[in-house]
């Protein structure tokens, strides 16, 4: 659409241009797509049936993309059709709305002003009532439905219909809705003049008349006797109205009682339209109990409306999707239904980012004998994600249930080989090559073989060394092979523990499933062995052998301790009052013990925020216009806001490396700072996830809404009633996984170092964590110093 002219005028063309090229780069903003259909609208000054037939295809065709991108606005389905009718008279804005009717089919207010389109501009009653009728069947059922009904009750009261009205209101009144008992009032009325055929289906008529007859004549007193009084038909028929008012006042009893059950749930619904904005949790609860109300109750139609009214709310959340599926599926017959919903929630709602809801697809299909349709759904997916370790091992298992075992290795083997598969997934794919072969073919030999082959390649992959470590765990034994498998066993934990990249952290965990195996299969001298390994695992760093001699440069644990020797030993330093006063740190040594930076002192934090405001005013004296001098000052004794200084215009050039006296050519911040701060985020996570299942889950969504697009991790959510390990352990490899991943991608460039830095700041500033920030603070300033700590916390150019 680039390459030609929009129509207009030509600044009118140069900015639809620049508009469409913002849509080009960023498909998913909605505020670019508005911009450009506000833009595309307003051209020649608003089109009309004389517009130039550039600018009507233009406009035409803006709209076009941005209603298939977002097909839930009903709002712009009008203006689209009220656009056509403008330019192309009434059939084409009949088109319009027929698609978008069947885009969003249970919105009240798209049809309700689809029918009123349609009564002002056809006069043919039946084709009108037609689609009032069709209209009826999408959203008669709605909570909020009155603006529709009202709108179809107005036509027939303009076509004299009577018996058509009280037909509507026979219906009506049997739906809890907002306004039902207006309704019923009308109804009511109505029913006092409308002949008695009309107020009851001939048998139940039939039944309270026959009833009235069998009650006999009534007595009535004549002089001094009594006397059967006979019914003539006028009596019978009164008598039948007031039986007739008394069924229909139950009617409206019952409604009203299932309009107040639902009001429960109505009521709470703040956003009943769609949206790209996220929905609160509150929402997201509310939404979750009303379909449980409503699956109990047992109605199909209610609930199946219900579930179409959620989608159009909740579209972007796949946890609906999913159960409006699998809701479906338990119903006998229901299967096109339930393709019709997973085909919607992946072609059009679901990001292909979170492919779960394809996966979900691919079984469907794959259960209904179209295989070849879910091998299919599996290759969309890698196309657009690959390396996705959930999706091949999917299709791996797919291809195994249909293919044999051979075809489920060629997928690893496939993948494994390709260049588009990063370094993680194949660390990932290689355990599952040996579950493979362990599990479904049964050879251990040849599983151990995988693990064995490929552990040099992949030192820093957690998903590899959890397999191989398990593994080796759940290998069984008996009295006579037990001491053989310890060795194998004890191998693979000291590879961990001596050769592998990984993480303190997950070294330690894992640590602690082989000192359980320790204390449950091991021999008389497991005890011994599970000591020492207490000692160096949970022990301080001052007794963790192994510790120190991967971080000597020649690996010798003496090179470690004669470093500790010469730099006044371990935590218990000799605190030097005069280098207190001078506002340096005691603590100063342990912290290079365990192998970190130099830490700055809480004076010169605080001398660092003085140094960046005087900066700021100093900037601010050279280089900002006079227009904005003197501007409102802040807490800092009269320098000027640095929020004004900050977002002054683009004329103002923030300063550099270069301009703080700070090297240029540092590639990067070294990688034991980056973990370390990862490692102060995933510990503030790991205490809140450590709470209660509420936590982990905030801890959980945190963490995977980080996950790089093109990543993926094995890792599985904290169950609800998980122990406080399981939900610490759970959000702690996740971490591991994200964080991971954004320092690989960022290790090349300081400025991406720097954003990385900025997004741990972040994370820690939501989780109300001072104690986090402050220390983040402090290693940037060790690993900087105190200008290019300032650098990289302010300067607009490295964000």
């Amino acid at each position: 659409m680039a390459e030609y002219t929009f129509g207009g005028t030509d600044e009118e063309n140069a900015e639809l241009k620049k508009l469409n090229s913002d849509v080009l780069d960023d498909p998913d903003s909605f505020d670019n797509w508005e911009k450009l259909v506000r833009s595309a609208e307003s051209l020649e000054g608003g089109l009309n049936r004389n517009s130039s037939p550039q600018s009507i295809v233009a406009t035409r065709e803006v709209y076009d993309r941005f209603l298939a991108k977002f097909p839930l606005l009903f709002g712009y389905w009008k203006k689209y059709a009220d656009l056509e009718f403008s330019i192309a008279g009434t059939e084409a804005a009949e088109l319009v709305y027929e698609r978008g009717v069947a885009s969003i089919t249970n919105s009240v207010d798209l049809w309700t002003n689809y029918c009123s389109f349609k009564v002002e501009t056809s006069h043919d009653p039946d084709v009108i009532r037609e689609l009032f009728e069709r209209g009826a069947t999408c959203v008669g059922l709605d909570f909020l439905a009155h603006p529709f009904w009202d709108k179809y009750l107005e036509f027939e009261e303009r076509v004299e219909a009577q018996d058509k009205i009280f037909a509507i209101l026979d219906r009506v009144v049997h739906i809890p809705m907002h306004q039902y008992a207006r309704y019923f009032e009308r109804y009511r009325h109505l029913a006092q003049h409308r002949p008695l055929s009309e107020l009851l289906p001939a048998d139940m008529l039939a039944q309270f008349r026959a009833d009235i007859e069998n009650d006999g004549p009534a007595m009535v007193q004549a002089g001094g006797q009594q006397v059967k009084a006979e019914r003539g038909e006028l009596e019978i028929e009164r008598e039948t109205r007031t039986r007739i008012d008394n069924f229909h006042l139950e009617i409206f009893s019952r409604t009203q009682t299932e309009t107040t059950k639902r009001w429960t749930y109505e009521s709470e619904i703040k956003r009943p339209y769609f949206h790209v904005n996220e929905l609160d949790e509150s929402q997201l609860v509310n939404w979750r109990k009303y379909l449980d109300f409503e699956e109990v109750e047992g109605d199909y139609s209610r609930t199946q409306f219900l579930y179409e009214r959620c989608l159009i709310t909740c579209a972007y959340y796949d946890e609906f999707w999913l159960r409006y599926a699998r809701w479906l599926h338990a119903i006998a017959g229901k299967d096109e239904e339930v393709r019709n919903v997973y085909q919607r929630a992946s072609m059009v709602f679901a990001p292909i980012s979170r492919p779960t809801v394809r996966l979900q697809y691919a079984y469907f299909e794959e259960m209904c004998e179209r295989v070849e349709l879910a091998k299919d759904i599996h290759h969309a997916v890698l196309i657009n994600l690959p390396g996705h370790i959930e999706t091949i091992v999917s299709l791996a298992n797919l291809s195994r249930r249909h293919g044999g075992l051979e075809a489920a290795i060629e997928v690893y083997k496939a993948q494994i080989e390709s260049p588009q598969c990063d370094h993680y997934a194949k660390a990932a794919l290689c355990a599952e090559w040996a579950r493979l072969l362990w599990k479904i073919k049964g050879s251990v030999d040849e599983a151990r073989k995988v693990f064995q082959q490929n552990a040099h390649w992949y030192l820093d992959s957690r998903p590899f060394w959890i397999g191989y470590l398990f593994f080796e765990l759940e290998q069984p034994t008996s009295a006579e092979t037990e001491t053989v498998q310890y060795k194998r066993i004890k191998q693979v934990h000291e590879d961990i523990r001596r050769k592998s990249q990984l993480p303190p952290l997950t070294i330690k965990d894992l640590s602690h499933y082989y000192m359980v195996y320790l204390l449950e299969r091991g021999a008389k001298d497991a005890a011994k062995e599970y000591m020492t390994l207490d000692r160096e695992i949970n022990g301080p760093f001052s007794v963790q052998s192994t510790m120190k001699q991967k971080i000597a440069e020649d690996g010798r644990e003496a090179s470690t301790q004669r470093r500790m020797m010469m730099e006044n030993g371990h935590p218990g330093v000799e605190v030097d009052e005069a280098a207190i006063r001078r506002g340096e740190n005691p603590y100063t040594k342990y912290y290079q013990q365990q192998g970190e930076q130099q830490l700055p002192s809480d004076a010169q934090i605080r001398a660092l925020q003085g140094m960046y405001n005087t900066l700021i005013y100093k900037m601010n004296e050279a280089f900002m216009p006079g227009s904005l001098k003197n501007t409102r000052v802040d807490r800092y004794r009269g320098l000027p806001d640095t929020n004004e200084v900050l977002t002054s215009p683009p004329s103002l050039r923030l300063p550099t490396l270069a301009d703080l006296g700070l090297s240029t050519n540092r590639p990067t911040i070294s990688s034991l700072a980056m973990n370390q701060m990862a490692n102060v985020v995933m510990s503030a996570t790991r205490g809140i996830a450590g709470e209660d299942d509420e936590g982990a889950l905030r801890m959980w969504r945190l963490l995977s809404s980080l996950l790089p697009k093109d990543q993926s991790t094995l890792v599985q959510q904290p169950v609800v009633g998980a122990s406080e390990k399981e939900r610490q352990q759970a959000v702690v490899w996740l971490g591991q996984d994200v964080f991971g991943s954004l320092i690989a991608k960022a290790q090349d460039r300081l400025v991406d170092n720097v954003k990385i830095v900025r997004l741990f700041r972040e994370i820690a500033t939501q989780l109300r964590d001072n104690g986090s920030e402050q220390r983040i603070n402090q290693i940037m300033v060790a690993e900087l110093g105190e200008r290019g700590a300032s650098w990289a916390m302010h300067n607009q150019g490295a964000k």
